[in-house]
């Protein structure tokens, strides 16, 4: 029996509406964060998903490999000349020992095994390289809008989202990190959206899918006419936003 522990999966099944409807990172994060390697050879996106965070690393590295232990959505993963992109599970990468300057995790690190995961940090990981971990937990919807989904969140699906959601909740200031850290600036992922577009992000969530699958019904109808009474016409755009919690540290070599 292998030893590597059993991938949660959570998105899957959702691969195609992850790609079209989760928000993207700021540019100027991946530009501070190829700011604290010396060497841009490599970097590693570790429970990539679709992507996001492998492509805006990109412009930074010479390669970047982008893993996920999903299938599905590496499927999803927007190709890129730079960006090298292979299904494993974060704990097992297969990537050679100290090759790598920056390894990112973006809205995926609480999903890990800590330790094991750790330790494949150290071993993929150069002298003196980075690791960051990054988070975006309640979204802020501009205007009235913002209370109902808040109350949506936490009272309706509340209940329903897996147990390692706590660590987003408390913008992984609980999540264990055994690295020497550096202070980071504040960041946020910012957009506009439609109606549309908003009830299918929080449509791709996993507490969503639980809902459903152990009540049967589809959470997301009575909140699409709450949120219809108040935005006004679908089509305009509302101001969207995500503060974003990141650890970051120097990776120390393995003994």
């Amino acid at each position: 029996m292998s030893d590597t522990p059993r991938f949660k999966d959570h998105f899957s099944e959702q691969a195609a509406d992850y790609t079209r409807y989760r928000p993207s990172y700021p540019p100027d994060l991946f530009r501070w964060l190829a700011g604290l390697t010396t060497a841009h050879d490599r970097a590693w996106d570790c429970g990539c998903g679709n992507g996001q965070a492998a492509i805006g690393l990109a412009p930074y590295y010479h390669q970047v490999i982008a893993t996920d232990p999903s299938r599905q959505q590496i499927e999803q993963a927007q190709p890129h000349e730079r960006v090298r992109y292979g299904v494993a599970p974060a704990e097992a990468s297969g990537l050679d020992a100290n090759s790598v300057d920056l390894i990112v995790a973006a809205q995926a690190l609480h999903w890990f095994d800590f330790d094991r995961f750790y330790h494949e940090v150290r071993r993929v990981g150069r002298p003196d390289g980075v690791i960051a971990a990054i988070s975006y937990g309640e979204v802020q919807v501009d205007g009235p809008a913002n209370g109902v989904v808040s109350r949506f969140y936490h009272e309706i699906i509340g209940p329903y989202w897996p147990p390692e959601r706590r660590y987003v909740d408390d913008h992984y200031a609980t999540i264990p990190f055994p690295f020497a850290e550096i202070v980071t600036p504040q960041f946020a992922m910012e957009i506009n959206w439609d109606l549309e577009h908003l009830t299918g992000y929080l449509g791709t969530w996993s507490a969503v899918k639980e809902y459903r699958r152990q009540l049967g019904n589809d959470p997301l109808v009575p909140l699409a006419g709450e949120l219809a009474a108040l935005w006004g016409d679908p089509c305009r755009e509302r101001h969207i936003r995500w503060p974003l919690a990141l650890r970051v540290g120097r990776i120390a070599p393995l003994p």
